[in-house]
């Protein structure tokens, strides 16, 4: 299913039910009615960069669409009045069932997360994390596996996401 731009989707006013509900260049909707104004803003997204004690990078396989099967960082979104660092550590352990002992914001990168047909744009923000511990490890939530590479030998191909594949490919040239 090919992506569909808000703009092709919304076409009432969420306030007042209008249909004069003009899509904008700064990507926004005006309501000719009511003047709601609705922007068209990115969401938020965290991804973890594990590594083991054997120098292997930490990917899990999508149990879900979009993307299932495909290959991702362990994450997802941030909740609504949560901290980017409260839900990487809630979704690793939701995930993962691991828990993170320390992290270091690595970088961001934009994606289009395309959801139910509906373009979904997001800013993922990438940690370094530290786990005490594997011995816990579990494929849970809308994971079915995990998997460990060698920076090398990282099939970028099997990257689902183009906001991963990016952070992998950055976090793996910072290593060399």
């Amino acid at each position: 299913m090919s992506p569909t731009f808000p703009q092709k989707v919304i076409r009432y006013c969420p306030k007042c039910g209008s249909i004069d509900f003009n899509f904008n260049r700064d990507n926004s909707f005006l309501c000719g009615i009511c003047s709601f104004h609705l922007y068209i803003n990115s969401a938020a997204a965290v991804a973890a960069l594990i590594v083991n004690e054997a120098g292997e990078l930490l990917l899990t396989r999508r149990a879900i669409e979009p993307q299932f099967g495909m290959l991702d960082l362990p994450g997802g979104f941030v909740d609504v009045m949560e901290t980017a660092e409260n839900a990487i550590h809630r979704e690793i352990k939701e995930e993962l069932n691991l828990k993170i002992r320390e992290m270091n914001y690595f970088m961001s990168f934009p994606n289009e997360y395309v959801f139910g047909g509906l373009s979904v744009f997001t800013t993922d923000l990438a940690f370094i994390c530290q786990i005490d511990s594997f011995e816990s490890i579990q494929a849970k939530d809308d994971i079915s596996a995990f998997e460990f590479y060698q920076p090398e030998e990282i099939p970028l191909n099997e990257i689902g996401s183009v906001s991963m594949k990016e952070i992998v490919k950055a976090f793996v040239n910072s290593k060399q």
